[in-house]
């Protein structure tokens, strides 16, 4: 990035609104959306089924996003609050704050589906979230935007990604309790990722064929990829400028993990290379997309239903998680209204549902922030 430049901190407006964006799908937006297009179909379009559910293994449709560009949009937000640290603040002071969130965070996810509250032992899961990827993407991305240069940002998030490639290529793997894989496998029950997780989590694992700890070079390059975009936006200057860094990052990204792909298959619930650079990819494009509208065009009339939800974005995920439009709060208080509306029935449920949250973190965070 020869044309970047130091600028003193200053406020993405994009953030806010793609923060926002993608919690709207993760916190229920989707049944919404659906809700809303059947209203115009007898049956749910192959288009509409096939995008809003995850691909069973191999292969990447649009609800495969959410999840990494929810780690890619944490990494970009930190160069500018880590800014306001950086210099003013020792450097074990920054630390204690990353470690104090990174903590909080693994114990929320622990919470949300780790049946943490339970306080049975045998019926927890360990590591089992997304806001535990965040934790361990949060980590590694803060301690390299400490100490490493942008070019040493770059070469580290390539080191993790040809690091999770050549281990799950070379390394093999038995063990008489969770089985055994050859090197390169990746069948859903039988793949190194998997097995470890296996392994070292043994009855506290999740039970699911989603990787978690070798994952964790994934989930530290999406944050990081987020965070290189965080540089472009905080450093390059000119919109143009920012807007051609993003695009072009976009394109190489897509193209970089298409190649990669015919030899590390693009599978979202092992996080793998391939998969990572081509969800990268899109986080980028929608990026620039977003920062066109509001940081450039200021059309944020356009956007800020969005940024009031990403003002909040760990507090209205975890309510969701919680308390989601199908629990039995939701219906107590919409399924005799919705019922009103015969055949948009549902819609007129999600919709309600939505308008609840929504309605709520505009009361709390009248001014969205970073």
């Amino acid at each position: 990035m020869s044309s970047l430049s130091d600028t003193r901190p200053q406020r993405i407006a994009a953030i806010d609104a793609l923060r926002g964006f993608d919690m709207f799908f993760l916190t229920g937006g989707l049944a919404l959306v659906v809700a809303g297009i059947n209203l115009f179909y007898d049956r749910s379009p192959e288009w509409l089924v096939k995008h809003s559910t995850h691909e069973a293994w191999e292969g990447f449709a649009a609800w495969d996003l959410v999840m990494p560009l929810f780690l890619f949009i944490v990494g970009t937000a930190m160069p500018f609050s880590f800014s306001r640290r950086i210099g003013s603040e020792p450097l074990w002071k920054i630390y204690l704050k990353v470690a104090r969130r990174v903590v909080v965070l693994f114990l929320l996810g622990m919470v949300v589906q780790g049946n943490l509250l339970s306080f049975e032992p045998s019926k927890m899961s360990l590591y089992c979230n997304t806001l535990q990827a965040i934790a361990s993407g949060y980590l590694i991305a803060a301690i390299c935007l400490l100490h490493l240069s942008v070019r040493w940002q770059v070469a580290a998030t390539g080191g993790l990604l040809a690091v999770y490639w050549l281990v799950i290529k070379f390394v093999s793997f038995s063990d008489p309790a969770v089985g055994s894989c050859a090197a390169g496998m990746l069948e859903p029950g039988r793949n190194l990722a998997l097995l470890l997780d296996k392994y070292l989590m043994g009855n506290w694992q999740d039970g699911t064929n989603y990787a978690w700890i070798l994952a964790q070079f994934g989930f530290g390059a999406m944050t990081m990829l987020g965070l290189l975009g965080g540089q472009i936006l905080k450093r390059v200057q000119g919109h143009g400028k920012k807007l051609a860094w993003l695009l072009c990052s976009g394109a190489g990204c897509l193209a970089l993990g298409y190649v990669w792909s015919l030899d590390f298959p693009i599978i979202k619930r092992l996080f793998t290379s391939s998969m990572v650079l081509w969800a990268a990819g899109w986080c980028y494009l929608l990026l620039a997309l977003f920062y066109l509208l509001t940081d450039v065009l200021k059309l944020n009339w356009l956007t800020f239903f969005f940024s009031v939800i990403g003002s909040n974005a760990i507090f209205v995920y975890i309510w969701v998680s919680l308390c989601p439009p199908t629990s039995n709060f939701s219906r107590v208080l919409f399924t005799g209204f919705s019922g009103c509306f015969g055949d948009a029935d549902r819609f007129v449920f999600y919709l309600c549902n939505y308008a609840l949250i929504w309605g709520c973190l505009l009361y709390t965070s009248p001014s969205p922030r970073d």
